[in-house]
C-alpha cells in the first residue's frame, strides 16, 4: 500500500504529499506575488524533499513564470524556437518554451504536440542536463495528457542488489532524436543529441543516489555488451515504472508543476488529438554535470 505522509504546515503555505515516495501539493501560495525568502528557502526544500511539486490555481503571467523559475536557478535556454505567441501576448519571453498540439496550416505551433510519451529525464542526452522543469497549464484537454512522474531515490533503493552492483559505476549511453520521441506528424522541429551519464546518479544537493535511466532514451551501457545492457536496462525501467514508485497528475488549469530532473522521471498519457493542449515551459540550468 502506497501509504502517504500527513500534511505539513509553515507560516506560508500547506504541503499535501501525493504519495509515499513522490509528490506533493503546496497550497495557499500565489505566485504572483514574490514571497520572503523564508518562504523561498521552504518551497525549495519541499521540492527537495517531495522530487515534484504543484502550485494550484496560479493566474500566472510569463513575467511571472520567469521570476518564478528564477528562485531555483538560472532560467534555462530554448531548446527549440517558438512558433507561435500565446493569446493577448506580443512575444514570448526568453526562456519560455511551448508544448502544445494546437496547429496552424496544418503544422504544430509548440513542441511534442501529440500523444504519450515514455518515461524520460528532460535533456539527459546533452553534457549538462537542466536540473529542475516548470510547465504552467493554460489549456487543457477534457481527458488525457496526464504526466506520471517516478521517483529514481525509491528505484535505486530497492533494486535488484545483483542487477545494481552490475549496473553501478557505469555510464549509460542516451540518444534523443526528435522523431522517435513524438508521435503525429513529424513536422516539429528536428533535434538530436547523444551523450553517457552515470547509470546512477547522486543528486548533489542531497547526495542521494537515484536511477538516472529511462526507457526513451538509454539505449546502452558503455563496457557492457548491447544484448546484456539490453537486458539489465530493460530490468531497470520495469522497476523503476512499478506504479508504487509513481505519482499521476491530473492538470487543471492554472496548475504549476515542478520537478526534478536528477532523480524522477516523467512520462505522459495519450490524449483526444481533437482537443486543444498549451502549456508555457521553463527549465532550470544543471550546476554540475552528472559526473
Amino acid at each position: 500500500m502506497n501509504v502517504v505522509s500527513p500534511i505539513k504546515t509553515n507560516n506560508a503555505f500547506e504541503i499535501v504529499p501525493m504519495t509515499k515516495h513522490i509528490g506533493a501539493e503546496l497550497r495557499g501560495i500565489d505566485l504572483r506575488t514574490k514571497p520572503d525568502e523564508e518562504t523561498i528557502k521552504a518551497i525549495y526544500q519541499a521540492w527537495l524533499d517531495h522530487l515534484v511539486i504543484v502550485f494550484p490555481g496560479q493566474k500566472l503571467e510569463q513575467e511571472d513564470l520567469v521570476r518564478v523559475t528564477g528562485y531555483f536557478g538560472q532560467i534555462g535556454d530554448l531548446h527549440r524556437p517558438p512558433k507561435y505567441q500565446p493569446p493577448g501576448q506580443a512575444r514570448l519571453l526568453p526562456g519560455i518554451m511551448m508544448i502544445s498540439n494546437i496547429r496552424e496550416n496544418g503544422e504544430p505551433i509548440g513542441a511534442l504536440p501529440d500523444g504519450e510519451m515514455m518515461f524520460h529525464h528532460d535533456m539527459i542526452h546533452s553534457e549538462m542536463p537542466d536540473k529542475a522543469t516548470l510547465l504552467y497549464s493554460v489549456e487543457i484537454p477534457s481527458t488525457g495528457g496526464n504526466t506520471l512522474f517516478a521517483s529514481g531515490y525509491a528505484a535505486y533503493d530497492t533494486l535488484d542488489p545483483e542487477i545494481r552492483n552490475r549496473l553501478e559505476g557505469r555510464l549509460a549511453i542516451h540518444h534523443y532524436n526528435d522523431g522517435s520521441v513524438q508521435k503525429g506528424d513529424g513536422k516539429g522541429t528536428e533535434a538530436f543529441g547523444e551523450c553517457k551519464h552515470p547509470v546512477f546518479r547522486t543528486h548533489e544537493d542531497t547526495n542521494r543516489k537515484a536511477v538516472y535511466v529511462n526507457r526513451l532514451m538509454t539505449v546502452g551501457v558503455e563496457g557492457i555488451p548491447q544484448a546484456e545492457a539490453e537486458q539489465l536496462l530493460n530490468a531497470v525501467f520495469d522497476h523503476a515504472e512499478k506504479r508504487e514508485f509513481v505519482y499521476e497528475h491530473v492538470w487543471r488549469l492554472g496548475d504549476l508543476m515542478l520537478w526534478d530532473n536528477r532523480n524522477s522521471s516523467h512520462a505522459r498519457t495519450d490524449f483526444p488529438s481533437t482537443e486543444r493542449r498549451l502549456m508555457l515551459r521553463t527549465t532550470v540550468k544543471g550546476a554540475v554535470r552528472p559526473y
